[in-house]
C-alpha cells in the first residue's frame, strides 16, 4: 500500500477461507456488554473450538482481570495458529458491508486508512479526527494487546459526510457484478450481515476520487463556510480509542526504525457516510446531583438567556428539539420544566456551550456530581429528585457535525450515542499487521 492524499488504500483483506462457520466467526465489539459478562459467556459457549474472532480479541471488561497476560498471549497465539494453519485467504479489496439490525440496512466500506492521517491528540488539524475526547489513561491495556499482534480485526466506523451519496454510487452502479465475500446471520439477535469484494481497479479510484472531492475547496466552502488548507475527512464513529490504540503502536514502530511502508502504519476500518439512514444521533442528557447553587449560576453565567416554563416533559422535549435562531436546553428539576434559550453560544453545539459551563460549576463545587443519561424519561425521573437538576439536549444535527469538529475540535464526551450494544460491529474482516 501507499500513502495519497487523502489517506485510503485497498488493503490485503484476511478472510476466513470456505468451510469455516462465519455464523462464529464473527464476534461483536470488545468494547460491548462490559457489565454483563453473562454475554461473553454465551458467546465462549456458542464458539466452542471453532475457529473465532473471539479468540483474537480480549473483551474489554477483562482488561483488569487477574489472568489478563495469559488472555493477551492466547489471543496473539490464536493469532499465529490462523495464519499459518491455513484458516484465512487474502483478498486485495474494499470490502462493501451491508448490516441489517433493527429493520434498518447499514451500508459501508472496508478500506485501510493511513494513520498518519489521524491525531487524537486535542487541537487536531489532520484529515481523520477523534469526535470526542480521547482518554489517554485508556490506551496502555490497549496497546498491551496489539503490540506484538499479527492480526487486526476492526470494530472501527469512520465516518465522512457525504450528502449525495457520490462515494458509493460506483459501487450500487456495480452491485449485480461483485463477487460475495460473506453472507451470514450473526449472533445474538444482532441481525444478517453481508459483504462484497471491490475489486475492479477503475471502481476503486471512483471511489478515492469522489472521497477527495469532499474536501476540494468549493465543496468544503458550501457544506462548511471554511477555506479547506486544513479540511477534516473523517470523524471517528465508533471504536475511538482502537484507531488512536492502533496509531500509538505505529508512532512505537516508528520511533524505533520501522520503515513507513509498515503494515502496521495502515488500520483496517469500515467507512460508514454520515447521512446513511441507519445512523441514528441520540443525545446523551445530564443529570447534576447536589446541585444546590447550580440554577443561580446559570443565569449569572447566561444573562442573555431566555427561559420559558413548559407544562410538561413532552412539550418541553419537542422544544429542545424545535428548530430555532438559538440553542435551546431543557431544564428539569423537583419545581417543573423551564426550557433555555441561549443567544450567546460559546460553541457550535448546545451540548459544548452546557458541557463548558458544567465544567467549570463542578470543579468549583466538589460535592456535586454529574451522571450521563440515555432516554428522556430517565432524565426527567432522575432530576424530580430534591436537590437534583437534569438537562434535556437536543440530538446532533447531521448537517452540523462535521462543521462542530472543524471548528471546535472534538466534542464533549458523551456527545452523542450511535445505536444500541446489540447494533455494534462485529468483526470479520482481518488484515495483517506484521512484517
Amino acid at each position: 500500500m501507499s500513502a495519497n492524499q487523502i489517506g485510503v488504500a485497498v488493503p490485503t483483506v484476511l478472510l476466513p477461507v470456505e468451510g469455516v462457520d462465519l455464523s462464529t466467526w464473527a464476534v461483536i465489539a470488545c468494547d460491548q456488554f462490559t457489565s454483563e459478562p453473562e454475554y461473553w459467556e454465551r458467546v465462549e459457549r456458542h464458539v466452542g473450538s471453532a475457529p473465532s474472532t473471539y479468540r483474537m480479541i480480549l473483551p474489554e471488561l477483562y482488561l483488569n482481570a487477574p489472568d489478563v497476560d495469559a488472555r493477551i498471549a492466547a489471543c496473539q497465539a490464536a493469532m499465529k495458529a490462523y495464519l499459518t494453519d491455513g484458516v484465512l485467504a487474502p483478498h486485495d479489496a474494499f470490502v462493501y458491508v451491508e448490516r441489517t439490525v433493527g429493520g434498518k440496512t447499514q451500508k459501508g466500506l472496508v478500506v485501510a486508512l493511513d494513520l498518519e492521517t489521524y491525531d487524537y491528540n486535542k487541537g487536531s488539524q489532520t484529515l481523520v479526527r477523534a469526535t470526542e475526547g480521547t482518554v489517554l489513561d485508556r490506551l496502555p491495556p490497549r496497546m498491551r494487546v496489539r503490540r506484538g499482534a499479527d492480526i487486526e480485526s476492526p470494530h472501527i466506523l469512520v465516518l465522512y459526510d457525504d450528502p449525495t451519496g457520490a462515494v458509493l454510487a460506483p459501487v450500487r452502479a456495480s452491485l449485480a457484478d461483485l463477487d460475495v465475500a460473506y453472507d451470514v446471520e450473526l449472533m445474538e439477535g444482532s441481525g444478517h450481515l453481508t459483504g462484497r469484494f471491490v475489486s475492479d481497479a477503475a471502481t476503486q479510484v471512483a471511489i478515492t476520487d469522489a472521497l477527495a472531492s469532499l474536501i476540494s475547496a468549493e465543496t468544503y466552502r458550501a457544506k462548511y463556510d471554511l477555506d479547506n488548507d486544513r479540511p477534516l475527512l473523517f470523524a471517528m464513529g465508533d471504536g475511538n480509542h482502537s484507531l488512536a490504540t492502533a496509531k500509538a503502536i505505529w508512532t512505537e514502530l516508528k520511533n524505533t526504525g520501522a520503515p513507513m511502508d509498515h503494515p502496521a502504519r495502515w488500520a483496517l476500518v469500515e467507512l460508514v457516510n454520515l447521512h446513511d439512514d441507519s445512523l441514528v444521533f441520540e443525545p446523551i442528557h445530564r443529570v447534576i446531583f447536589e446541585a444546590d447553587g447550580l440554577v443561580p449560576a446559570l443565569a449569572q453565567a447566561f444573562p442573555t438567556a431566555v427561559s420559558t416554563p413548559m407544562p410538561d416533559l413532552a412539550a418541553l422535549d419537542a422544544a429542545v428539539r424545535a428548530d430555532g435562531p438559538n440553542q435551546r436546553v431543557g431544564v428539569i428539576s423537583a419545581t417543573g420544566y423551564r426550557l433555555l434559550e441561549l443567544p450567546d453560544a460559546t460553541h457550535e453545539l448546545a451540548v459544548g456551550t452546557l458541557q463548558e459551563f458544567l465544567d467549570a460549576w463542578l470543579k468549583a463545587n466538589p460535592q456535586a456530581e454529574i451522571d450521563y443519561i440515555h432516554g428522556e424519561a430517565a432524565t426527567d425521573k432522575l432530576a424530580k429528585e430534591p436537590g437534583t437538576i437534569g438537562f434535556l439536549l437536543p440530538a446532533i444535527g447531521k448537517s452540523t457535525f462535521f462543521k462542530s469538529i472543524a471548528v471546535d475540535g472534538a466534542l464533549p464526551r458523551k456527545t452523542f450515542s450511535m445505536g444500541h450494544a446489540k447494533d455494534k460491529r462485529f468483526y470479520m474482516e482481518c488484515r495483517r499487521i506484521s512484517q
